[in-house]
Parts: C-alpha cells; structure tokens; sequence
C-alpha cells in the first residue's frame, strides 16, 4: 500500500486451507494509532456473463455454506492456476462450466466481495459471439447449465441471489 493513511506492519498466517487462508494482519493508520484484523485471503475469481444476443447462460450448482442445493448463478471461478490473467480464468471456466467459448470478450468492472474481512476480489466479463467448445465439468462441481431467454432478464434478476451474478445481470441490463 502506497498510501500513508493505512500501512500494513505486521501478519502471520493463522490457517491455510483449500480455498483461502486467514492471516492476522496489523494496520497503521496516519495519525499511529494500530489495529489488528483477521484477514481470509484469497486469489481472486472471474464471473462471466455469456450471451448470443437471445439466450443468456447460467448455472444452477448446489452452495453447501449456505444450503442451497441449486442456486443460480453466472459461470465464475478462482484464479487458481498459476500464471493465469482473469481474463484466461474466464475462458476457462466458460468452457468448463457451460461448453461454450466467445469470439467477444469485454471486462466490465472489478470489485471486492466483502472488503470487511477478505481481500477477494472479482474481475466481471462480458462474453459474446458464443460458440459450442468441449468443456470437461468435473463431477464433484454438479453444475446444471440454465438457458435463459434474454427477454426474461428481470426474472434473472428475481431469481438470483448470488451477489456477483446480481451485479453482472444488473450491470448487463444497463447494456441492453
């Protein structure tokens, strides 16, 4: 961090797992006064919207954390290869989740997911000019592909309750 107003001076890793770590992080802030915080690291993901100007993709997956069995939501991922820009994660995980790859490909917003307590943050693809690729799902991830016709975005919207989705269907009725 370059600006003077929050300076981290001191962490250790409190726990590593599969998908983030936790770190106990210490702060400076301008004025000397410091403040510890427990921090879940975590690499970042993509989230892809995929169109062909008359169906969007989604999916519907199970979210044990918050026991759903099938909860909508637009193909997304972790930046979890090494070396991997988001915008290789998003092709990626656009042909694993859903088969499809896109000839378009336009990055709309980054942002972070819950700046509380993680430092995860989201990198949102627009994908169009779709077309059929050989995707590989692996079994454990139980992914449905939804197809939703664009004409029924607002109940998208409805359904949705997954946070990154809601930003990118919100974000491409603004587009439409």
């Amino acid at each position: 961090m370059s600006d003077e107003r929050l300076k981290k001076v001191g962490g250790k890793l409190v726990h590593r797992g599969p998908i983030a770590s936790v770190r106990m992080e210490t702060f400076q802030y301008a004025d000397g006064s410091r403040s510890t915080r427990q921090v879940v690291v975590h690499p970042g993901a993509v989230c892809v919207i995929p169109h062909d100007e008359r169906t969007l993709y989604m999916v519907e997956q199970p979210r044990e954390a918050v026991e759903e069995p099938a909860l909508l939501e637009l193909p997304a991922g972790k930046l979890d290869v090494e070396g991997e820009s988001p915008l290789e994660c998003g092709q990626r995980e656009l042909a694993e989740e859903i088969g499809k790859a896109a000839g378009d490909w336009r990055e709309l917003k980054q942002f972070y997911t819950s700046p509380g307590f993680t430092n995860e943050r989201i990198w949102l693809f627009l994908a169009t000019e779709l077309y059929d690729v050989k995707g590989e799902q692996t079994p454990e991830e139980r992914i449905e592909i939804v197809e939703i016709p664009l004409s029924d975005l607002e109940g998208a919207i409805e359904r949705c309750e997954d946070a990154k989705s809601l930003i990118g269907l919100l974000l491409l009725k603004e587009l439409l």
